[in-house]
């Protein structure tokens, strides 16, 4: 993961310019009055998507309490439906749920690939071969290859990837803090205050924070990002990656004041 990590730095520092920052949400120190709803990492799998939503409303039925919905990030790779995951997200829901979708690594390297794929080609071992083949394209195929060796793979992927798509990339917020909880993708960097993380740690970080937790007064963190069989329970954090695109599981928190449950 570090070495990963160390490329994104590179390629970005090589590229003269730092892409804009993106937004992290404060709704302010006061505690929710409305349940909110944390969905783990989805990579690519929408039916598990629309499973989970069609849980969600059915849940708000029968509490009659309308709540919030926060997906963690990782949209995109590994599973099957890129593409279709990301044109659901788009719409409003059918349900009339309020959706909060948050930024996740594979997300944000996705659309980095889009505006530069001779710089960002090792997106396609995090699972990119599997979300450009949601959008018709085979990285084998002897046209794909083609085109990027004389260099217009760019304009191919304008051809296929939506603009809507990209624009729903790019706004992604990375966190949404409410009292004392924050939602994050992947964890925070253990005792720096949140206005001093770095993006790349929020969509990144494994240990310290896996071990550690946030180490900060009053937040409690929920992230997804680290994959486990079951929902990972640490020092003020919840984990609720549950590897959806190999054990068909994505996870659904549900907080409401001091009670928490899995949906």
């Amino acid at each position: 993961m570090r070495k990963v990590i160390g490329w994104l730095t590179q390629k970005r520092s090589s590229q003269g310019s730092v892409p804009r920052p993106r937004r992290r949400i404060d709704l302010g120190v006061d505690a929710p009055t409305y349940p909110i709803y944390a969905i783990g990492d989805v990579h690519g799998c929408l039916e598990l998507l629309k499973e989970a939503e069609a849980k969600i409303a059915r849940d708000i039925e029968e509490t009659r309490r309308a709540g919030v919905v926060v997906l963690l990030g990782d949209y995109v790779d590994r599973g099957p439906a890129s593409s279709g995951v990301l044109d659901y997200l788009i719409k409003p829901s059918e349900y009339g749920l309020r959706r909060l979708p948050l930024c996740g690594n594979h997300d944000d390297v996705f659309r980095l690939f889009l505006d530069d794929p001779d710089t960002h080609g090792e997106w396609l071992s995090l699972g990119g071969e599997q979300t450009l083949a949601s959008y018709g394209l085979d990285v084998h195929d002897q046209n794909f290859r083609q085109r990027s060796r004389n260099g217009t793979l760019k304009q191919l992927l304008a051809e296929v990837v939506p603009d809507a798509h990209r624009q729903f990339l790019t706004d992604l917020p990375i966190s949404m803090k409410v009292g004392q909880l924050l939602f994050v993708h992947a964890g925070i960097r253990p005792g720096v205050a949140l206005k001093d993380q770095e993006e790349a740690d929020l969509m990144w970080i494994r240990d310290p924070f896996l071990a550690k937790g946030p180490n900060l007064p009053s937040t409690f963190v929920i992230h997804g990002h680290t994959p486990q069989a079951e929902p990972s329970l640490g020092p003020n954090r919840i984990g609720i990656d549950t590897g959806a695109f190999y054990s068909g599981k994505l996870t659904i928190l549900r907080i409401a004041g001091e009670e928490t449950r899995f949906i």
